[in-house]
């Protein structure tokens, strides 16, 4: 039964991942936020162009931080550029209102839950 339902979300995430239209926002996103870089600094290599290795060298540099914030915005991009481009991929949309929606719900569940515990604290203090 768990084997059973694991299989069945491994297969949908799947899916929605190598969704096509997901896929090319996905590397447009990442061409944006990253692969600009490794073209120009390719580029500013081949030509013997200092200051376009050093530019790209430092971004470069800064996204294999562990504190870069590159993976997050090149996703929140490619949800963007989804909803602009396949604004009619009900089931690419639909799965991601649907988490969002999820997450929301979860969310408010857990402020009432922390509200009730802070409010029963209170009384106990006093």
């Amino acid at each position: 039964m768990i084997k059973k339902k694991i299989k069945e979300i491994l297969k949908e995430t799947v899916q929605f991942i190598l969704n096509p239209r997901l896929l090319l926002c996905f590397g447009l996103g990442w061409i944006i936020t990253n692969g600009w870089s490794y073209v120009v600094f390719a580029l500013g290599t081949y030509f013997k162009i200092e200051w376009m290795i050093a530019v790209a060298g430092a971004y470069l540099a800064f996204l294999w931080l562990p504190i870069s914030p590159e993976k997050i915005v090149t996703v929140a991009i490619a949800i963007f550029l989804l909803r602009i481009l396949f604004p009619n991929d009900k089931k690419t949309l639909g799965k991601l209102r649907a988490l969002r929606d999820k997450l929301r719900f979860e969310r408010k569940k857990r402020g009432e839950k922390d509200k009730e515990s802070s409010a029963e604290n209170k009384r106990k203090k006093s």
